[in-house]
Order: structure tokens, then sequence, then C-alpha cells
């Protein structure tokens, strides 16, 4: 079954995004994880295998309740300063950035019952949580082009930019979209006042970032983030019918709690997917589910089950 390069997130199906691997890997399977980094499971077997299985597991998910996925390649901080900092050099980091959307490209040829969206995912220079060095726009577009230069020569559907905490690196990444052909979602992370780790309200960076691009993002998201901390900012207004995803963690726990935690905090599976499910209720043009730090497939199913029942 050929795919066409659409964007059937963009409706009102429900789909299901899963970015929790990292954690899961690290703290429920032992996996060391230099750089927090799930790339480097590319490189051996037995890493290949523990990928594969979190996309079938969602995939099965998405079986069992009708609804599509978006698979998130591996690619998360695969860019040249995170991946300095682990050992990778430029070509290596072009060839993971490959082989990792060449791994779920596979994977959705097996799989022609299911509404599948082929996500390159890129994320922040820095730390997601706590931006040292902030960017332009500029200077984001020029970093960011690297990585994104290599994901617009594969078959992924669309990037998307995930734990982004300023706005200009948002900025610079649609912009670097835009140059190579490569359709871009943006997703901003909040602590627990709603509002971004710099500072700005999620009110306000999406709208900086759609003034600087002429809306050139296809989407909005927010992720790394119990629902807890941002409700009670989301309006039904404009600027929130550009966020069409929410992908969150299962503590209420703070960034930087998260961050000194020794053990992971699984909250309850059932309340988060009762959250989320009660947020689509109030704002159906919420399409894009799911679970980020701290959680498991009992999560995604709750998720998938709940939100599924709301708007059949």
């Amino acid at each position: 079954m050929a795919h066409s390069h659409t964007m059937p997130q963009l409706g009102h199906d429900l789909y299901l995004s899963y970015m929790g691997a990292e954690t899961d890997l690290k703290f429920n399977h032992g996996v060391d994880l230099p750089g927090f980094a799930s790339y480097p499971l590319l490189e051996s077997e037995n890493g290949r295998d523990m990928l594969r299985g979190y996309y079938s597991s969602l995939i099965e998910l998405a079986q069992q309740f009708k609804v599509g996925v978006i698979i998130d390649s591996a690619t998360w901080v695969a860019n040249r300063d995170r991946g300095a900092q682990i050992g990778q050099s430029r070509q290596s980091l072009e060839r993971l950035n490959l082989d990792a959307i060449e791994l779920i490209v596979q994977i959705r040829e097996q799989h022609d019952d299911v509404p599948i969206v082929l996500c390159g995912q890129v994320g922040p220079r820095g730390d997601g949580y706590a931006p040292e060095e902030l960017m332009t726009a500029d200077e984001a577009e020029n970093y960011h082009d690297e990585q994104i230069e290599t994901l617009s020569r594969t078959d992924a559907d669309f990037i998307c930019a995930t734990t982004l905490c300023y706005p200009e690196e948002a900025i610079g990444i649609v912009r670097s979209g835009k140059t190579f052909g490569k359709p871009v979602a943006i997703s901003f992370t909040v602590e627990k006042n709603g509002c971004l780790p710099t500072g700005i309200s999620l009110k306000n960076a999406i709208i900086a970032v759609d003034e600087a691009t002429d809306t050139d993002a296809i989407y909005f998201m927010v992720n790394c983030a119990h629902p807890d901390h941002f409700t009670h900012v989301l309006a039904d207004e404009p600027w929130f019918h550009r966020v069409k995803g929410l992908v969150v963690n299962a503590s209420r726990c703070s960034h930087a709690e998260l961050d000194e935690a020794v053990s992971l905090d699984h909250g309850d599976p059932v309340e988060l997917g009762a959250q989320l499910a009660d947020l689509r209720r109030m704002f159906p043009h919420l399409s894009i589910l799911g679970g980020c730090c701290g959680t498991d497939m009992r999560h995604m199913k709750c998720i998938a089950e709940q939100a599924k029942a709301v708007i059949p």
C-alpha cells in the first residue's frame, strides 16, 4: 500500500504519539543512555530490537482502538553539540539520522492496516529543561540546518521539534524546514506554572513563532509536562487552535525534580488517560495524544481507550 505524504493527523481522528522510551529504557530496563540519547541503540541489533518493540506496541494499540499513530524517529538529540558530548561525529550523526528513518519506514511497510505517519524528530541544542545559551532565530536556523537537511532526504512525512523551551529556537527550525522542503511541527515544554522554562507564556511563544514564520509550522504541541502544569493556561482562542497535540509526563514533578530523580514516578495511568480525554472533550481539535517521560504502554493504553471514547 502506497502512503501519500499527507498529514492525516491534521484532521480530527485520534493519533497516538509515544516519546517516553528514554525514561522507560533507563529506569525500567536498566539500559545506559549516555546523553539521554536513544539513537545510539541503532548501532546494535539488540538496540534496534528495543526500538522496534516500542513501535510495534504502539501499532498494536492503534489496531486495538482503531486510531492512527505517529512514529517518532530516535533522533531527538541527534544534533552536533549533543552528539559531540557522547563522541559522535558529523558523519556518524548523518548516518544514524538516516538509519533511524529507514527503521520506521520499514515498520510502516509491514503495517498497512493502521494509519501511520512518520516523524523525523529534532530536539533542542541545549538542555531541554534549562537552556543556558539562548540562540537568536538566525543562529538556531544555522545550527539545526545540518540535521534537518539530512532528514529532508528521507521518507519522513514531517519533522517535529520537541521539548523546545524558547521561541527563537523554534523559529529557526521552522525556517530550516521550509528551506529543505519538510513540513515542521513545534512542541514546547512548560514548567509547573504553564510557562516555558525561559518564563514566556505558551500563548506568547506560539504567537511569536507564527508571526516570525508566517504561520509556516504545521501545528504546535506541548510535551514533557503533566496536564496539571498547563491545563489552566489553555483557552478557546485562536493561538490554542494551533495546538494539535499533548504528549504528557506521568509525573507531576517539576523538570528540576525529574532531573534529580533516582527512580521513575509512574503517576496514575488511568488518571492520566482521563485527564487527556477531558481535554479532548473540551477541545476537540486536539487529535494527537500520548505519553512522554515516565509513561509506558500502560499509560498509552489508558490514553487511547479513554480519548477514543470521547470522540469515537
